[in-house]
């Protein structure tokens, strides 16, 4: 029995419900690839890439809320950052709940595809193994630290708070009746920034934990790609980074963490046009989210935090350049561009695991009046909606970006216009359905 998890019973047993806080510096080094390879790597750091976690000990083993300032974290990666923080905490993988913020100007890391890129030659090309192992090391010391001195927790609270010019829908009807997703993060295109927002989710939710009247930690979450301009090499946490680190300066004995909500296609495009002065603009209109979100928050007894998780078993796509034979063959194309073969090496990595027998777990933590959810991969936001529709009496805090393998999830009608044709879509059509399924049985509980 490791002395980890020797603390986190003792903490258990002295108290109902204690939360032990952590937070670790994981910047890329200059000269580390960016986005999975797909745009300028870092050549300047504009401001740092944390890891931001949080133990709930209670009555059961801990359940540990992890956002990481990582583009994504994917298959044998996703594992092993559970894995060392589950054994961190004397706990189990799926009671870790891990999801990547998502910033661009950031890693995406897959040890398994970059091993296959390392057979073909191209070294580090998707993610540094070595460097991403430390900042999991690290991680896994800093929330071992902090399980020495967890704080006695007696409520939770739940609260929302409207966001006004964020966020819009990536898909616009063009006055012609022509059905784009053109609307991106920096959308320099007028005529595409005036149309309507789409489908979006509005709200910013914040669950926050409470000893009394003292609050502690708030996680919020809200629907929308976290960058106002990116590919340039400045390695930053980006506007919902800048929300935060305002909010945790203003509130500095509450804990901050932000988690992306489902976010495939909601952007900021209505909003920005990739004018590096709106980075603050948008900042300030999360962090006024944050702050309304807090100030509507109601609490209640922390008296049960119940772990549910789906099991989701989506279908690797086999069109596109990505079925088995023609992505070995991309791979080992020397003549193809690094991108295109860095993608290639996802597509495998993802079949392995697949393969394996492996699904993607879809957790859900209850408390009651409230849920916390996380949904693999660039989810679309009406899966987020969805799963609000199925918990009508509790507000549900719903974190995108989990196992990121899949990459773009997009709904059925997305599908059926295309959307799995791009080239961050690892999945076949048809993931609704499956989605829905799974959160009838996270979120429901059957």
């Amino acid at each position: 029995m490791s002395a980890a998890y020797l603390l986190a019973l003792l903490a258990a047993l002295s108290a109902p419900y204690q939360l032990a806080t952590f937070r670790e510096d994981i910047t890329v080094p200059l000269g580390h690839a960016c986005m999975g390879g797909g745009v300028s790597p870092a050549t300047e750091v504009v401001d740092p890439l944390y890891v931001h976690g949080a133990a709930l000990l209670g009555p059961d083993k801990p359940l540990v809320f992890v956002a990481v300032d990582w583009c994504e974290v994917r298959n044998d990666a996703y594992d092993h950052w559970r894995d060392a923080l589950a054994e961190a905490a004397g706990t189990t993988r799926e009671r870790v709940l891990l999801a990547s913020v998502h910033q661009h100007d950031a890693p995406v890391v897959d040890y398994e595809a970059q091993r296959l890129l390392d057979e073909a030659g191209l070294e580090k090309s998707l993610c540094d193994v070595a460097f991403a192992k430390q900042c999991v090391d690290r991680a896994a010391a800093a929330l071992k630290e902090a399980l020495k001195s967890p704080r006695k927790v007696t409520h939770y609270g739940i609260g929302s708070g409207n966001v006004e010019g964020v966020t819009s829908n990536r898909r616009v009807v063009l006055p012609d009746g022509t059905i784009t997703y053109g609307r991106g993060s920096a959308t320099a295109d007028p005529a595409l920034r005036s149309l309507p927002e789409g489908i979006i989710d509005p709200f910013l939710k914040t669950l926050s934990f409470w000893d009394g009247d003292t609050p502690l930690a708030a996680l919020s979450a809200y629907s929308t790609h976290p960058m106002s301009y990116y590919g340039k090499g400045g390695v930053s946490a980006d506007f919902v980074g800048m929300a935060r680190a305002r909010r945790q300066a203003e509130l500095p004995e509450v804990f901050q963490m932000y988690f992306t909500g489902c976010s495939g296609d909601t952007t900021a495009g209505k909003f920005n046009d990739g004018d590096p002065a709106n980075r603050p603009v948008l900042a300030d209109r999360i962090y006024r989210g944050m702050v309304n979100a807090w100030e509507n928050t109601q609490r209640y007894p922390l008296e049960q935090a119940t772990l549910r998780v789906a099991p989701l078993n989506l279908v690797p796509k086999r069109f596109g350049g990505y079925s088995e034979t023609d992505a070995r063959a991309t791979l080992a194309d020397a003549s193809v561009k690094t991108f295109t073969r860095n993608l290639a090496a996802m597509a495998l990595s993802y079949r392995k695991r697949v393969d394996a027998g492996q699904p993607i777990d879809v957790p859900v933590v209850d408390f009651g009046k409230a849920k916390f959810l996380i949904l693999p991969g660039e989810s679309f936001v009406q899966y987020q909606i969805t799963a609000q529709g199925m918990s009508p009496d509790a507000p549900v805090v719903t974190a995108g970006f989990g196992e990121c393998a899949p990459g773009y999830i997009p709904t059925a009608i997305a599908s059926t216009e295309g959307y799995n044709e791009e080239s961050w879509c690892w999945v076949e059509p048809g993931a609704e359905p499956l989605i829905t399924d799974a959160l009838a049985l996270a979120v429901r509980g059957k």
